[in-house]
């Protein structure tokens, strides 16, 4: 969620955050959330990891609709040291990185409107909140994302956020998993979405390939359409420890001699779950 905006906007603290102002919804935008994440829980029933299903039991709060995020985070904060804030909207890189590090979830508060059910670009507080929050319950994937937050302070003085951006959304937002022999869903931008949750695991068009840090740091992705290519980790701990045990400096001298690969290359060396064809990525350029 960056922006290369250099002051907050009105009402917003030096942190970027605001009040998110919870009793400001309307009946119609809980109804909404509600319609959401009984589509979307229902959804992902034998899709998504496990540990995301756990998780959701800290959006199940005492009040209906939009999670409160002040009871949100006595919740969250019980169980992994994690709160989450409201912002108005895309934060800077070091703001962002900074409350990842100090185990805070920027938020928008915002709701898409009914007829936007579907996609979204910007993200809302459904996306942020029902995408994110529940794996935040995890305690280590709740370390990877302080983990990230961590590094993302570091990359700062080595130009590096582009491969630092893509490590982000090939895991965080749109990460598979492996689990018991089978493809499973946890990333954030997939779990959020009806039409990218059966595409992600289902369509035989993208690439499915195993996970190996440099190489996800070396790929381009799509800002705006289905994904060409998801990368499967063995696991949030692998995961977890890939990211602490790396040196990410002399990885971001390394990738500063390689050329950057596109969303659909398959290159020699890579674990391939599955080859795509690449069709739905060809019709739509063709459309458009």
């Amino acid at each position: 969620m960056a922006t290369t905006a250099l002051k907050p906007p009105p009402g917003a603290a030096a942190d970027w955050t605001i009040p998110q102002d919870w009793r400001s919804y309307t009946a119609q935008e809980h109804a909404t959330w509600d319609k959401l994440f009984a589509r979307q829980a229902e959804m992902l029933k034998g899709r998504v990891t496990p540990a995301f299903l756990e998780g959701l039991d800290v959006l199940r709060l005492s009040k209906p609709g939009i999670p409160d995020f002040e009871e949100l985070s006595e919740v969250l904060m019980a169980r992994t040291g994690w709160r989450v804030v409201a912002v108005p909207g895309l934060v800077p890189d070091e703001d962002f990185f900074r409350h990842l590090a100090n185990r805070t979830f920027v938020a928008g508060r915002f709701i898409r409107r009914p007829d936007q059910l579907d996609y979204l670009e910007e993200p809302d507080v459904f996306h942020d909140v029902f995408g994110h929050v529940p794996l935040l319950a995890n305690p280590v994937f709740a370390d990877y994302m302080q983990a990230y937050g961590a590094g993302g302070l570091r990359s700062m003085s080595f130009d590096a956020l582009h491969w630092l951006a893509r490590l982000y959304w090939y895991t965080v937002e749109f990460g598979l998993v492996r689990e018991g022999g089978d493809l499973k869903l946890y990333g954030a931008g997939i779990v959020s979405s009806f039409g990218e949750s059966v595409f992600a695991l289902d369509d035989p068009s993208p690439n499915r390939i195993g996970f190996d840090l440099k190489r996800v740091m070396r790929t381009r992705y799509r800002i705006d359409d289905y994904q060409q290519t998801y990368f499967v980790i063995d696991s949030f701990d692998d995961l977890l420890r890939q990211t602490l045990e790396t040196d990410f400096g002399p990885l971001y001298a390394a990738l500063g001699k390689e050329a950057d690969l596109e969303p659909q290359d398959v290159i020699a060396g890579d674990k391939v779950f599955t080859r795509g064809t690449q069709a739905y990525a060809l019709q739509h350029k063709k459309a458009s």
